[in-house]
């Protein structure tokens, strides 16, 4: 198949670009050119694409200045309306659109399985509703649509892991506050895997959960990656620090969300790495 793919560059993007050239896909980047080249630019693009995979957006993690928040938000709706008229304007479209979105955005209280509507309010659930409010416009008729909601990818090649590994390494990690905030992750293997899966299942649409089977705490997190380094975790950092470094975003770090996959296990996937300790051995022995 032809496959775009949006966000190539980034994190997720290189690793899935990489799962699908191998499995025999041809592969095509969205730039950001491409995106303030008009819808007709577009659909030139998109002509004789078979699937668009949607991942283009600021980073989070990031201190959220008024300014930022701003990037952040309108680098994901933007795009993504854009991709959408463009999409709903051919006569023959790509037949599946995989638009990202994230768990923030469910509320921190209850569970959430694919099927729930408790929804956090709060800035990072905001974005994730008005990003997928965008997807949602395209004309279902003509294409399949799936929406991906993402936990804390885990990859050796950056990311989340790279930040938090490097104190374990220097003998200065340890918990964030209490510790006891839940974290969503999906290995990196395991979140291309599911991608291609839903690809490849003309059945797969809606929303998924893209999360690892064991629900987790920060501390949970905290003692595996101390095994898997070999190193000690006996300090705590203040989620005051924290939010001297990342203003609002660091509530993305100090609290979590209760996540769980039903959808994808239920379709007959399966976890490569659904465990902690396992997914951290893989990555950081490597």
């Amino acid at each position: 198949m032809n496959i775009a793919i949006s966000g190539i560059s980034g994190l997720v993007g290189q690793a899935l670009s990489e799962r699908l050239l191998n499995a025999g896909h041809c592969v095509t980047g969205i730039g950001r050119s491409d995106f303030v080249g008009g819808v007709e630019h577009l659909q030139s693009k998109l002509s004789g694409i078979d699937v668009i995979v949607h991942l283009a957006g600021a980073p989070i993690l990031k201190r959220w200045t008024e300014k930022w928040k701003d990037t952040i938000l309108k680098s994901r709706t933007e795009t993504t309306r854009k991709l959408v008229e463009a999409m709903n304007g051919m006569s023959q479209p790509p037949s599946v659109f995989l638009s990202a979105s994230a768990v923030g955005i469910y509320d921190t209280f209850e569970v959430h399985d694919e099927y729930s509507t408790e929804y956090a309010d709060d800035y990072l659930s905001m974005v994730c509703q008005q990003w997928e409010a965008e997807a949602m416009n395209i004309d279902t008729r003509k294409v399949r649509l799936s929406i991906i909601r993402l936990g804390m990818v885990l990859s050796a090649d950056g990311g989340a892991l790279k930040q938090m590994s490097l104190p374990f390494k220097m003998g200065v990690g340890g918990r964030i506050g209490d510790g006891l905030q839940p974290m969503p992750y999906i290995h990196i293997d395991d979140l291309t895997a599911a991608v291609e899966w839903i690809i490849d299942h003309e059945d797969q649409k809606g929303v998924f959960n893209i999360v690892a089977p064991q629900m987790i705490s920060n501390a949970e997190f905290t003692s595996a990656l101390s095994a898997v380094l070999n190193r000690p975790a006996f300090f705590v950092i203040p989620e005051f620090v924290l939010r001297l470094v990342y203003g609002g975003a660091a509530g993305v770090l100090t609290k979590g969300q209760k996540v769980v996959a039903h959808r994808l296990p239920d379709s007959g996937f399966q976890f490569e790495f659904p465990d902690i300790r396992l997914a951290l051995t893989n990555l950081l022995d490597k």
